[in-house]
C-alpha cells in the first residue's frame, strides 16, 4: 500500500507515520507537509533516507501539487495537515480557514476524481463544543464548535460528510480526544508544562485549572486511525478516546509531582475567550467494531512522555529558542 500521508511532520502524524514504518514494513508513504510552526521534520530524522519514505513540501491547499501527488498510485490519503491551536485562532482565524476548510476540499476533490479507494480525516471532539459536568459525546451529537479553530474543524467534517452523501465517496471521519506523547510540540499543555518545569520556569494555568479533558496517550491514537484506514466502511464517524478525564490543574501538579518541582511554578492566568469546560467522548464505537482499544493508561503514557522530554532535551530547547524555524527558512522559504 502507497499512503500519502498529510501533516505529517506535525505531532499525531508524525507519530502515525513511525507506527506505520514499524508495523507495516512493506507499505510507501508520501510525506506532505507544508512546515508551518509546529511542523518539525527532526521528528522524523530517524527514518530520513528510508527507501519507503518520502517527504515533500508543500501545501494542501494546491490544487495542481496534490493532483500531481495522487497521480502516483495512491492507494488510500490520511488527512493529519491542519492549524490546530485554539489560541492562534482567536488571534487570526485566516489560515485556519484556508488549510482546516480549502485544504481538505482540494484533497477530497481530487482523490474522488481519481478513484483514491480509502480517505481517512482527522479531526477531533473539540467539533462538538462544551459538556456540563454531566454527559457525554456520541457520534451522532450535534456539531457546536466554539472556537473559530473548532469552527473550521467541523466545517471540514461537514464536507467529507457531503462528499459521501453526494458523491458516494468513501471517505472517514475520526474524531480523537487531547492527544500527548513524544515530538508534541511545546505550546500544548502539557508538553509546555513539562518543559517549563524542566527549566524552572512558571506554569500558566487558565482561569481557575478546572477545564476537563479526555487525555489519550498518541501511540494508541495511531493504533485507532490504523484499523479505521484498514477495516472502516466509506462514510463512516468514528470517535476515539480513552476515558481518562482529568482537569488542567491535576496535570498540572502530576507534572510538577513526577518532576520534584516546587508548586509555586503555578501561575494562574487570565482565561481564553470562548473556553470549553469539558469535553468527553463515546468511543463504543470503535472499540465494539473494530476491536480496537487503548492500552495506555493516564499514569503510563504520561510517565512515558515525562521521560521522552527529559531525554530529548535538545530537541525541545532548539524549538523553544526558535532556532528550529530559522533552519526550516533557510531550507523553504516557508514561514
Amino acid at each position: 500500500m502507497r499512503i500519502l500521508v498529510t501533516g505529517g511532520a506535525g505531532f499525531i502524524g508524525s507519530n502515525f507515520i513511525h507506527h506505520v514504518v514499524e508495523v507495516h514494513p512493506e507499505y510507501e508513504i508520501i510525506n506532505l507537509d507544508l512546515l508551518t510552526y509546529a511542523g518539525n521534520l527532526a521528528s522524523l530524522s530517524d527514518i530520513e533516507g528510508h527507501p519507503r519514505y518520502e517527504f515533500v513540501h508543500g501545501d494542501i491547499s494546491d490544487v495542481s501539487l496534490v493532483g500531481c501527488l495522487l497521480e502516483r498510485r495512491i492507494d488510500a490519503v490520511v488527512n493529519f495537515a491542519a492549524e490546530s491551536h485554539v489560541d492562534r485562532s482567536i488571534e487570526d482565524a485566516g489560515a485556519f480557514l484556508r488549510t482546516n476548510i480549502l485544504g481538505t476540499q482540494v484533497l477530497l476533490e481530487a482523490a474522488r476524481k481519481r478513484g483514491i479507494p480509502r480517505f481517512v480525516h482527522i479531526s477531533t471532539d473539540e467539533v462538538y463544543g462544551s459538556l456540563g459536568p454531566e454527559g457525554i459525546f456520541c457520534e451522532e451529537s450535534i456539531l457546536a464548535p466554539n472556537s473559530p479553530y473548532s469552527a473550521s474543524k467541523a466545517s471540514a467534517d461537514l464536507l467529507v460528510r457531503s462528499y459521501w452523501k453526494t458523491y458516494g465517496y468513501p471517505a472517514i471521519v475520526t474524531r480523537c480526544s487531547n492527544n500527548y506523547g513524544p515530538n508534541q510540540f511545546p505550546e500544548k499543555l502539557i508538553p509546555l508544562f513539562i518543559t517549563n518545569a524542566l527549566a524552572d520556569e512558571p506554569l500558566p494555568v487558565y482561569g481557575d485549572g478546572l477545564y476537563v479533558r479526555d487525555w489519550i496517550y498518541v501511540g494508541d491514537h495511531c493504533r485507532a486511525v490504523d484499523l479505521v484506514l484498514h477495516r472502516a466502511e466509506g462514510g463512516e464517524v468514528y470517535n476515539i478516546g480513552a476515558s481518562e478525564e482529568r482537569t488542567n490543574i491535576e496535570i498540572t501538579q502530576y507534572i510538577l509531582q513526577r518532576l520534584g518541582r516546587d508548586p509555586s511554578l503555578i501561575r494562574h492566568v487570565k482565561d481564553r475567550p470562548g473556553h470549553d469546560r469539558r469535553y468527553a467522548i463515546n468511543s463504543e464505537k470503535i472499540r465494539t467494531r473494530l476491536g480496537w482499544k487503548p492500552t495506555y493508561s493516564f499514569h503510563e503514557g504520561m510517565n512515558k512522555t515525562v521521560q521522552w522530554y527529559i531525554e530529548n532535551e535538545q530537541w525541545w530547547k532548539t524549538i523553544k529558542s526558535g532556532e528550529y524555524r530559522t533552519y526550516y527558512q533557510r531550507m523553504y522559504g516557508n514561514r
